[in-house]
């Protein structure tokens, strides 16, 4: 159905604009809102009240965070082009690691861990025979390189009689570069050579050969031309440079507040996997540490604490780093009890705004000055943890912190955060705490379905003005085609619409190498020879580069819509886990009976549409493949609404627990209520809608194995309600519209503009009525707009979402503009 071709006009105050759109009548055969639903034309009215006085915006709303995921700092952004350079991977970074990994030996060579080492950080050196050789191939297809570029060859070396190295740079169709030889001897010494590449080609290999005995470590090349000379890769700085981001976030993520909190050294028997420390990143490369990453290889510490400061400053953004907490996450759920080692990592922050901000004549000041830096880099804010599932462990420490920076360095915001997810008993509980401690800032983080973005464009209206501020430090979409870009852009209307609320906010991931993924959406993608934006790219780099100065109050008519009941098929599923299912029964609000199955005969009515292994066992309905994740199976009609699910279940063996699916339309559109998730940490209902999945409702616990529970879930309308062996767990009603229209407006303070921001992520243009309010304006609009297929995807070799800039000559105190269908149009309307 399509909603009638009714319009709709508003003419308001900005005290009512919020209110009165939520009092627009729908037409009596208005459609089920969908954002990909084929409407007919659907009509609508902004009105702007330029004379009222909206929230001011910070300079720093925008901004990147940047992790070490994906590849994204080796193999990535930083430009070493050798993978394994130091001959340090190992069994604790990935289990198929060993200090050869990405290396061919010809002839005799081994790698040892003893005395004859570089230094006490750097471990693992290579020791090569005469006559020998190793290539490296590095990442992705090997290394690239482009004709008549330079790329500057460097390697330690220890040879008791001179040994000549020979370098040499090929692929399958021969030399990319002319051989190079240095001549080792004598105790360990850097050694270097320039090399120019004769062609252009991805797949080459780097050789060095020795006609003596020789050891090795530090095996190096890299461009000659980086992003300012500061080795980083040029492309990918200059498109992360291009989004004029406010700040950088950094280093993490998971990779802060996961691992072992001590040091890399003898005392802790040289840790591998360790939370990142920013010490251990700092000084000459070949003395940095080494590291094994959270998302599963290795880290080299190329990329560190000065680098992340000096690439801030040379794109112009605020510094944001992110110290341990000493309580950890991301699964592991940890507090460290140890107060000695709390007081060390409180001191290495101090010492860490000493090395940012401090004078040369300081410790860490002349550190810094000594790598090239006499000047400060203006640190400002600095974040304690990540995600931090224990709230109450989590604040102790971080008021101890914080205690500590306010009293030695007053002018330094600390900032706090609220765990994992965007609701649920954590959430609240750490929201709570952090009121009671009197934050200034607090991080939040979610990663939810496009129609979560849709639904929750109000999310920050009802926030304490007088609380703590926001930063939203990592969210996404799930998913990098352009519908996901358009509920992120809807998103951000309501994010800069509360600036007085939302400070900061960064998208994430930042970067992936599409040979290394753990982890999607993500910004930026790129392989080792080129590199693309995703369409939210584009969208983030719209709402960056057109921030504005100050809100001007403005309201929007809605889409008219009509919910139905939440109807589907019944499911089941396990993820990294065994179960057993049985008795289950679907009856109707009217106790009619819509399925039974006590599995005593097989399992014909369902459809095994997921992973795993599902066979009938000893009359139970038992998935048995402990690795598999998502292993859904269904029964049942589409259409059934209104009804009650028993189920019975029981965990077998695993990390997590069982998953009880309702109102399932297809293999991502569904809800389950997940009981034992996260590592069995916590229980939660999740929405899936195209793949996407958001949490309505979330609570910790965890699944005992080998006892049956019994399961019952009410479903009624839009409301459902939730048992657990018979008391009621929690309940949801999820009746929220995702509106596909949004807009906001803002005033840029330096030319006095208008920037009318519209989102129309809908299936069909959207001809709008904007009242400016009497404002006096130019005829002539800037018109820049992203309109792409709700499934179209940026790639290497296609660009099928990128911006077209246009000029609209018909501005006036009223006019009319009609928004393409499935777009974000931003309108710059210059004062007359």
């Amino acid at each position: 159905m399509s909603p009638a071709r009714t319009r709709w006009r508003l003419s308001l105050t900005a005290g009512a604009l919020l209110a009165a759109s939520l009092l627009v009548p729908a037409p009596v055969d208005a459609a089920a809102e969908d954002a990909t639903t084929d409407h007919a034309t659907t009509d609508y009215a902004i009105t702007v009240d330029p004379k009222a006085a909206g929230a001011k915006i910070d300079d720093t709303m925008y901004g990147v965070f940047f992790e070490d995921i994906n590849r994204a700092a080796d193999g990535g952004l930083y430009a070493e082009l050798v993978q394994n350079r130091s001959f340090e991977y190992s069994t604790a970074d990935n289990r198929a690691y060993t200090p050869l990994t990405s290396w061919a030996v010809t002839g005799t060579a081994k790698t040892l861990d003893d005395e004859g080492r570089l230094n006490a950080r750097n471990r693992t050196y290579l020791a090569l025979d005469g006559g020998s050789s190793v290539t490296n191939s590095g990442y992705n297809t090997g290394i690239a390189v482009e004709e008549g570029k330079v790329y500057d060859f460097s390697v330690w070396a220890r040879a008791d009689t001179a040994s000549a190295l020979t370098v040499t740079l090929r692929d399958a169709d021969g030399e990319l570069a002319r051989a190079r030889r240095v001549t080792a001897r004598g105790g360990w010494a850097k050694y270097t050579a320039r090399l120019t590449a004769t062609r252009t080609g991805a797949d080459g290999r780097l050789t060095v050969a020795a006609d003596g005995p020789a050891a090795l470590d530090m095996i190096s090349l890299v461009p000659r031309d980086t992003y300012k000379g500061h080795g980083l890769r040029e492309d990918l700085a200059r498109k992360i440079a291009a989004l004029d981001p406010a700040f950088v976030r950094f280093p993490g993520g998971c990779l802060v507040n996961t691992g072992s909190m001590e040091g890399y050294d003898e005392a802790s028997g040289w840790e591998r996997r360790r939370a990142y420390q920013w010490k251990d990143t700092v000084g000459p490369v070949e003395q940095r540490a080494t590291n094994a990453n959270f998302w599963g290889y290795n880290q080299s510490y190329g990329l560190g604490y000065y680098e992340y400061f000096q690439f801030s400053e040379d794109i112009g953004a605020m510094p944001l780093p992110v110290v341990p907490a000493l309580v950890t996450g991301c699964g592991q759920n940890r507090a460290v009890d140890d107060d000695a080692l709390l007081r060390r990592h409180i001191q290495d922050t101090l010492d860490l705004i000493e090395f940012a901000n401090g004078p040369v004549s300081s410790e860490w000041g002349g550190k810094r000055a000594g790598m090239g830096h006499p000047k400060p880099f203006r640190l400002t804010h600095l974040a304690v943890g990540n995600e931090e599932n224990l709230p109450d462990e989590y604040i102790d420490r971080f008021k101890r912190f914080r205690a500590a920076v306010e009293a030695k360095y007053p002018d330094v915001t600390v900032i706090s955060n609220s765990g994992p997810d965007d609701s649920g008993a954590t959430f609240d509980t750490a929201w709570k705490l952090n009121r009671e401690a009197d934050v200034d800032l607090v991080d939040e983080h979610y990663y939810n379905s496009p129609q979560w973005f849709l639904q929750n464009n109000d999310r920050y209206d009802t926030y304490d003005r007088n609380g703590p501020k926001v930063f939203l430090g990592e969210y996404a979409s799930q998913g990098n085609t352009f519908k996901n870009a358009l509920s992120e852009a809807a998103f951000m209307t309501g994010l800069e619409r509360n600036a007085d609320v939302v400070k900061l906010a960064s998208y994430a991931p930042l970067l992936a190498n599409e040979d290394y993924v753990q982890w999607r959406p993500d910004l930026i993608w790129f392989n080792n020879h080129a590199s693309w934006n995703s369409a939210n790219y584009e969208v983030q780099k719209l709402f960056m580069r057109n921030v504005g100065d100050r809100v001007v109050p403005s309201g929007a008519t809605g889409t008219p819509s009509v919910s139905g009941p939440i109807a589907g098929a019944v499911g089941l599923s396990t993820w990294a886990t065994t179960a057993a299912y049985d008795d289950v029964s679907v009856t109707g609000a009217d106790g009619t009976r819509l399925l039974t199955d006590d599995f005593s005969g097989d399992a014909a009515q369902w459809t095994h549409t997921g992973g795993g292994s599902w066979s009938v066992q000893d009359g139970q309905y038992v998935q048995g493949d402990e690795a598999a994740e998502n292993t859904m199976v269904s029964a049942g009609d589409l259409a059934w609404h209104d009804y009650d699910l028993h189920v019975k279940a029981t965990k077998k063996a695993g990390k997590e627990g069982f998953l009880v699916a309702f109102g399932v339309k297809d293999t991502g559109t569904y809800y389950w209520w997940n009981l034992g998730g996260w590592n069995n940490t916590r229980s939660a209902v999740e929405q899936a809608v195209d793949g996407g999945k958001s949490t309505l409702i979330s609570k910790a616990g965890s699944v005992e194995t080998g006892r049956a529970y019994d399961i019952d879930i009410k479903v009624r309308g839009r409301q459902v309600t939730l048992y657990l062996d018979g008391q009621e767990w929690g309940s949801f009603t999820d009746d929220k519209p995702a509106e596909p229209f949004r807009q906001v407006v803002t005033r840029d303070a330096r030319t006095g503009d208008l920037i009318v921001k519209v989102v129309n992520a809908q299936a069909a243009d959207a001809r709008t009525e904007i009242d400016l309010g009497g404002a006096k304006v130019c005829p002539k609009a800037a018109v820049t707009t992203l309109a792409a297929a709700p499934d179209a995807v940026n790639a290497e070799t296609a660009t099928a979402v990128a911006p077209v800039t246009s000029t609209f000559s018909g501005v006036a105190k009223r006019f009319t503009y009609t928004f393409p269908a499935n777009s974000v149009t931003f309108l710059r309307i210059r004062k007359g």
